[in-house]
């Protein structure tokens, strides 16, 4: 998903990207998701995600809690969030639909 650039205002079209996301909130500088999914789905959305992520030159954090798939995107050093990562958690939501409808 790419949102539009606004002029003259330019971090206010990565928060109007941000709100269309459902689900991911915004901790600060990071991005942050939390997808209740089973072992086998986690492995396939980590797998996926792993590539996107690779290809955007983007390391998120993916950790597997309580049955949930827990993904911080984002670096923790204060650096903003960048149009990038706002499309990545975009695709790790089409991907996420895929892997749950195939289980």
């Amino acid at each position: 998903m790419r949102s539009r650039r606004r002029r003259g205002n330019g971090a206010d079209y990565l928060s109007d990207a941000i709100a269309l996301l459902g689900g991911w909130t915004r901790d600060g500088v990071q991005l942050r998701r939390d997808l209740p999914c089973d072992d086998s789905q986690h492995a396939a959305l980590t797998e996926r995600i792993k590539v996107a992520a690779d290809t955007l030159a983007i390391r998120p954090s993916i950790r597997r809690v309580d049955g949930h798939t827990q993904i911080c995107l984002g670096s923790s050093d204060g650096t903003a969030i960048t149009d990038g990562e706002v499309t990545l958690a975009a695709r790790i939501e089409d991907f996420y639909r895929t892997v749950v409808e195939r289980s």
